[in-house]
């Protein structure tokens, strides 16, 4: 029993040394033959091949990525073109441009001869486009007007700014890619970060940039001055004295007791100044409207320091006899 399985131990171990022996044979055949291929010439392939760039960076800005490659057809050496297809220490073709804000591709067939040349040994056969598109802009500096950014500060409840807000200095210079200065239409967005301002505002606050913009364009400075005048309104209502102007004596109110009511917002600085006016309620039966007999309440004087002013009710029902 032993010597069976000794015996089986044996002829296994020949078999796996015979196939090690086939298996070495196969691999340096293979080898051979491959290294007898690539000697060869006549061969053809699709690559991309590795381009770069050359204009003047101080002057203009890629304002999207620049390709980094062609797809070409080539042919020639099984070599060469096993080092083009995986790009082992090939050199990138250079694209040069004196204006590239003045185009927006490059026909493949500028390429064809420059490149060939560039490839040499290895023949070009021509590109599976027909041209190759990019976006580089000039570089600007304009001067844009400063202004605020309505999403950046809140006011306080019936506050409102009064007057012009002022901005020292009066203009931002910004320096960028022409079609990313003309995103901003002049103007460019400053921020307050203020929540429930209730006051005059006069301070030096910084100017931000969003993060996408941050490394496109720059400022010619970083802190801008920001005033202007808040009022503050108070809320106020008065009882109205009723006014008839141009009634028939056939014509009435159909409710005479009704008192209407006036509510306001005052500016606090001429609450003294409402104490001395007397407010009416005039009804003008010349603005009546016809239709359905109803009259609506007009409120007088109205001064321009009150503001959401409203008169309850608004409109009264006539009553003929």
């Amino acid at each position: 029993m032993s010597e069976n399985k000794k015996s089986s131990r044996r002829i296994s171990s020949k078999r796996l040394s015979n196939l090690k022996v086939v298996v070495l044979c196969i691999l340096a055949a293979t080898t051979f033959w491959i290294l007898n291929a690539l000697n060869k010439d006549n061969y053809s392939t699709i690559v991309d091949y590795p381009i770069e760039w050359e204009f003047d960076r101080e002057r203009f800005f890629p304002v999207q990525p620049l390709p980094s490659s062609v797809q070409i057809q080539i042919s020639g050496n099984g070599w060469d073109l096993l080092r083009k297809y995986f790009n082992l220490n090939e050199p990138a073709y250079k694209i040069t441009l004196a204006d590239p804000s003045s185009m927006k591709h490059i026909l493949t067939s500028e390429l064809k001869r420059p490149l060939g040349d560039f490839l040499t040994p290895t023949q070009l056969i021509g590109f599976l486009e027909d041209s190759v598109t990019f976006k580089i802009d000039r570089i600007e500096t304009r001067n844009l007007s400063p202004i605020l950014d309505s999403a950046s500060y809140s006011l306080s409840k019936n506050s409102v700014i009064e007057g012009k807000i002022k901005f020292d200095p009066e203009v931002i210079k910004v320096t960028g890619p022409t079609s990313i200065l003309d995103i901003f239409e002049g103007k460019f967005p400053v921020d307050l970060n203020q929540s429930r301002i209730d006051q005059d505002f006069d301070r030096e606050v910084s100017l931000t940039i969003e993060k996408d913009l941050a490394e496109i364009i720059r400022l010619n400075r970083d802190k801008i001055n920001v005033s202007f005048t808040v009022v503050n309104f108070m809320e106020g209502n008065k009882r109205l004295k009723v006014k008839k102007i141009n009634f028939p004596r056939t014509v009435t109110l159909e409710d005479e007791s009704v008192t209407p009511v006036m509510t306001y917002l005052v500016d606090g600085r001429k609450v003294a100044e409402l104490k001395d006016l007397e407010f009416e309620a005039i009804l003008d039966y010349g603005r009546r409207n016809r239709a359905d007999s109803t009259i609506s309440i007009r409120v007088q004087p109205l001064p321009s320091f009150l503001k959401e002013v409203k008169i309850t009710p608004e409109i009264l029902k006539l009553k003929y006899e």
